[in-house]
């Protein structure tokens, strides 16, 4: 009659507890967090305004479609905006309550008009000429920067970042800018909402659409 062996019976392999899957998912999902920075609910991360400065220091060409809102002690008004932006030349139309129907401010090679349904008019700075025929004005000069999230030519600023590096607060020229909203426009975080103050005006500029633009 054959002989049965008995064959040595082998340990059961340990597998990892389900806890202990559960905690290693969790170190997984912490780490990947923590290489990306923080992150706001309209998507910026830590680090990519620095990353992309130079990039929007180079976008000088663009139209801006939006909205201000001036406000002083004796008026609360707004104008819907038009503005066309090169590095030799600039062209806003300003239609609306504030701008009193429609006006066309142009500036090329420091000479700057300002047409509307009274005629052509001219001065030595934008800011002058809408004084004169407008009663109000816009830091025309320093915005093309300012509405990008960067200072003014101007050395003379302060510049104040949140806590992802982005722009939060400027100061230049007597004006304090602060930029309360952002979007993405082709791969770059730009303002999408910046209030203006000096001394009693307070301008609320809120931009609907950037496009680039050919000059």
């Amino acid at each position: 009659m054959p002989t049965l062996t008995s064959l040595p019976l082998r340990s059961p392999v340990a597998l990892p507890s389900p806890r202990l899957w559960i905690v290693g998912l969790t170190l997984l999902l912490l780490a990947g967090c923590a290489s990306q920075g923080p992150v706001d609910e309209s998507g910026r991360q830590a680090g990519q305004w620095e990353r992309q400065q130079a990039e929007v220091e180079a976008f000088d060409t663009w139209t801006l479609v939006g909205k201000a809102g001036l406000r002083t002690s004796q008026e609360n008004v707004s104008a819907n905006l038009d503005w066309n932006q090169t590095p030799y030349y600039f062209r806003m139309l300003i239609s609306g309550p504030f701008g009193g129907g429609r006006n066309v401010l142009e500036g090329r090679e420091g000479r700057f008009s300002l047409s509307n349904s009274d005629g052509r008019f001219e001065a030595e700075t934008p800011e002058a000429l809408m004084e004169e025929q407008l009663g109000w004005s816009l830091p025309v000069s320093a915005m093309p920067d300012w509405v990008r999230g960067l200072p003014g030519e101007n050395d003379n600023y302060q510049m104040e970042t949140d806590e992802l590096g982005f722009p939060s607060h400027l100061t230049q020229n007597g004006w304090e800018i602060d930029y309360r909203d952002w979007e993405q426009f082709e791969g770059m975080w730009l303002p999408r909402r910046l209030i203006m103050n000096y001394d009693d005006v307070r301008i609320t500029l809120v931009v609907n659409q950037w496009q680039a633009s050919d000059e």
